[in-house]
């Protein structure tokens, strides 16, 4: 049986550390994303469910004291006094899903804004990648549109306001 765990805020590999050490089995399931952080894009692996994490127990009398006074463990997710459980089933198909490839912050037709360089403040529209650390963006200059190169930490997503 699976169970569901609700850690503290920033704390899901803590959580998933210290029951591992108690010798429960568990599955933190990450991604890999594009971030904006500090006015930089960077890449970061973070957890999936963001707080989430499941933990198995070898049967249904389980003391989940134990588990709830783990460090990083908030509380278990429950349904009144029972615990919430999760099917093996579902947990294998996630660990299929799981994503280790890198989910783009931008993708093609997202409107972005140049944040550093000499076009900074100027929008364009995403066009696509050109290798790992650049990218195309159509943007407009004297009523003409043109496709530049541009280093992606040089992008921003655009406001919506304008």
């Amino acid at each position: 049986m699976w169970f569901v765990i609700h850690s503290k805020p920033r704390e899901e590999l803590k959580a998933k550390e210290h029951l591992d050490r108690q010798g429960f089995d568990t599955f933190l399931p990450m991604i890999s994303l594009e971030k904006v952080q500090r006015g930089r894009l960077k890449v970061v692996t973070e957890p999936l469910f963001s707080r989430y994490l499941f933990v198995q127990t070898s049967s249904g009398n389980q003391n989940f004291s134990v588990i709830r006074s783990t460090q990083g463990v908030h509380r278990m997710v429950a349904f009144g006094p029972i615990p919430a459980q999760v099917s093996d089933s579902l947990v294998d198909t996630l660990k299929q899903l799981e994503l280790p490839e890198l989910t783009p912050l931008f993708k093609q037709g997202d409107e972005v804004v140049l944040a550093t360089g000499p076009l900074k403040g100027l929008r364009g529209i995403y066009q696509e990648p050109n290798g790992d650390k650049r990218a195309h963006v159509l943007i407009e200059l004297i009523s003409q549109p043109h496709l530049i190169p541009v280093d992606k930490e040089q992008l921003l997503p655009a406001p919506a306001w304008g």
